[in-house]
């Protein structure tokens, strides 16, 4: 096996294909890492969740990354890291396109507002359902694969 760094056409087609990503944010020197629904449009990523730890974090520091693959294998994967910026497709006017996008991207994919928007009881709390869309303005994108040594 060999790895190798993915094309911008191959890192593209990923992100297409792709439907969960791991965010990562960071607040206060503290990393977060959380799996949620994303859809890409070229320029963004999109995605909803509810409001949280990761929002929290996000309001804080916008600057996040996003990291996407597919394994088949030990020997036979992608890896597709994307860097942006945070920001958060709130209800006023300015946003209300944004959000429509947001919103018809993600419906393309079943169940899309899972697990986001579903009861969560932690510590015996049930936690509020206060739903948010976001979007991340990419800033790079970076991919490796592993293939078949030759």
């Amino acid at each position: 096996m060999i790895i190798k760094e993915m094309t911008q056409q191959e890192i593209r087609e990923l992100l297409e294909r792709a439907t969960i990503g791991r965010l990562a944010c960071v607040k206060d020197n503290q990393p977060y890492v959380v799996p949620l629904t994303f859809a890409y449009n070229g320029v963004f990523l999109y995605s909803f969740t509810t409001a949280g730890r990761k929002v929290e974090y996000m309001r804080a520091n916008p600057h996040v990354c996003v990291e996407f693959d597919e394994i088949s294998s030990t020997n036979n994967w992608q890896s597709v890291i994307v860097t942006g910026r945070f920001e958060e497709l709130t209800r006023e006017p300015h946003h209300v396109d944004a959000r429509n996008a947001a919103h018809a991207l993600l419906n393309k994919h079943a169940q899309w507002w899972q697990p986001a928007y579903v009861k969560t009881v932690i510590r015996e709390q049930e936690r509020s359902l206060e739903p948010v869309y976001f979007r991340i303005s990419i800033t790079e994108t970076t991919g490796h694969k592993a293939v078949k040594a030759e």
